[in-house]
């Protein structure tokens, strides 16, 4: 595994403090919106960490983490579009969610694959991508965030 630059390290610090910010505004509010304080604080980072992905090259090119920020950029921008101009009427708010809680299993993909790929330090989880384990963190993901959306679509109806 390369060692970790300083884009590197600004990066993860970055994307650590997003999945906080985003999670905590999931509990909190149960949406993502830059209506809240910790909303917007999410929408900025995100931003800021998928950029700064764009220029990580260590792992041999453009590769799967780099269409995942590029996901997360056109996920954060429609969200910020629903929100903003209620394009399509009352769906929008129901796009909106799906596309900023998205960059949350955007965020997830790559910070578990990094994780179990650099620790521990010198005997890692995980030796490849095809890894079983790998595969299961990445499936428990999709399945919470299909979760999440549905449990985000019934309180939006609720809500009104």
């Amino acid at each position: 595994m390369p060692e970790m630059t300083l884009l590197g390290w600004f990066h993860t610090v970055l994307g650590s403090l997003a999945l906080l910010t985003g999670f905590y505004t999931v509990y909190k509010y149960r949406i993502i919106s830059l209506l809240e304080t910790s909303g917007k604080y999410y929408i900025y980072i995100t931003f800021l960490v998928a950029a700064s992905a764009l220029g990580i090259y260590n792992q041999g090119g453009f590769g799967v983490a780099h269409i995942l920020a590029v996901l997360t950029l056109v996920a954060l921008c429609g969200g910020i579009i629903m929100e903003k101009t209620n394009l399509f009427g009352f769906l929008s708010k129901y796009f909106q969610a799906i596309g900023y809680t998205s960059t949350l299993l955007f965020h997830m993909i790559p910070a578990i694959t990094d994780f179990l790929r650099r620790l521990p330090v010198g005997d890692p989880f995980i030796d490849s991508f095809e890894d079983p384990l790998l595969a299961n963190f990445h499936l428990a993901f999709l399945l919470t965030y299909l979760i999440g959306i549905i449990l985000q679509m019934y309180w939006l109806k609720k809500s009104g």
